[in-house]
């Protein structure tokens, strides 16, 4: 089998940051959200995988390499435009010829990984496999409707949804795939749906296994999915401490320490993660936070919150929380009022608090 990861897109639902980032690289517990979906497709055994790119393939490509530190090998496969999954692997055609292949967005997270419904797929030899998950707000997403076990219908993201059952984005597929993608018509997005070449599968006798997953999956296409994916992935950690703490500090809880990082006269509560060569100060960090490297956090407090590589926080006064906030940012005191914090920040801002 072969393996593709879909890296393109535009991440429209986490800017400002994806302006500048690939969406596909922000950290999720320090880790770009992409190597989860790599580490998970060369567990289960597949070493061959084709790249989806778009308008940040050079980042892609740089924070990839050829694959070898993985364990695997990497083909980048252009996708000038994003016209929707089905296209995505009608671009990879070529790479992926006549094997059988996962598809895996490149976004998505499944803290289970994927290699059981590797060797499910791999011993059924159905056409297709797809991973179902209950959800709350099943509109948000490609829906599939089951009678007896069976997948009979698949729409996508329905404004009256008839499950509750959304489509973990993670696919199986035989090379019928290339059959039904080229055979449908692009929806009113102007995309060529995936739902819509798995119902054509459907449709024409075609075999379309369904699997429930039982663990945690998460989208991370927006702010609050991002954090709880962080959430989630945190509480999963073995404590390990590889940096300094001195002796008026407190670590309490699931707490990573990486390489060179100093905690200094501050409490931090885990779940949480500091990156290599950061410093805390006189501040507080706690649960559910991951401070990547390089940065500093001065005489202030955050929560429940993620924060990307060289940025500096100073003498805020206010307990950060829920926030997302990019590289090289800079967050002092204003001596201003009205007094409120929330942020979702770019790369390269500058913010005086109020």
């Amino acid at each position: 089998m072969k393996g593709l990861i879909l890296s393109g897109g535009k991440g429209t639902r986490l800017r400002p940051i994806t302006y500048t980032n690939a969406k596909q690289l922000i950290p999720v517990a320090n880790k770009p959200i992409l190597f989860y979906g790599i580490e998970a497709i060369v567990a289960a055994g597949i070493t061959d995988i084709g790249i989806i790119v778009g308008e940040t393939k050079s980042e892609i490509v740089a924070a990839c390499g050829d694959g070898s530190r993985f364990g695997a090998n990497f083909t980048f496969i252009d996708q000038p435009d994003p016209l929707g999954l089905a296209h995505a692997v009608l671009t990879a055609e070529a790479f992926l010829g006549d094997d059988r292949f996962i598809m895996y967005l490149g976004d998505n997270l499944i803290v289970e990984g994927v290699a059981r419904f590797v060797e499910e797929f791999e011993k059924n030899a159905p056409n297709a496999q797809i991973l179902l998950e209950h959800v709350k707000n099943p509109s948000h997403f490609g829906v599939a409707e089951l009678e007896d076990g069976r997948v009979v219908r698949l729409v996508e993201k329905p404004k009256e949804p008839m499950s509750d059952l959304a489509l973990v984005g993670v696919y199986l597929f035989d090379n019928n795939i290339f059959e039904a993608a080229r055979s449908i018509k692009p929806s009113f997005r102007n995309e060529l749906e995936i739902t819509d070449a798995i119902q054509y599968l459907i449709d024409k006798g075609y075999t379309v296994n369904p699997h429930t997953i039982t663990g945690w999956w998460k989208d991370t296409g927006n702010v609050e999915d991002l954090l709880e994916a962080n959430r989630l992935v945190l509480d999963s950690f073995t404590p390990r401490s590889d940096g300094l703490v001195d002796s008026g500090s407190e670590i309490v809880g699931k707490v990573v320490l990486e390489q060179g990082c100093e905690i200094r006269n501050s409490v931090v509560r885990g779940p949480a993660i500091i990156g290599k060569n950061t410093k805390i100060i006189d501040s507080y960090v706690g649960s559910f936070t991951s401070i990547n490297h390089d940065t500093e956090i001065i005489g202030s407090e955050i929560e429940h919150s993620v924060i990307l590589a060289n940025c500096r926080l100073q003498n805020i006064g206010f307990r950060i929380e829920d926030s997302l906030i990019g590289r090289n940012v800079l967050i002092g005191k204003s001596d201003a009022k009205p007094k409120a914090l929330r942020f979702v920040l770019g790369d390269n801002s500058e913010v005086g608090l109020i």
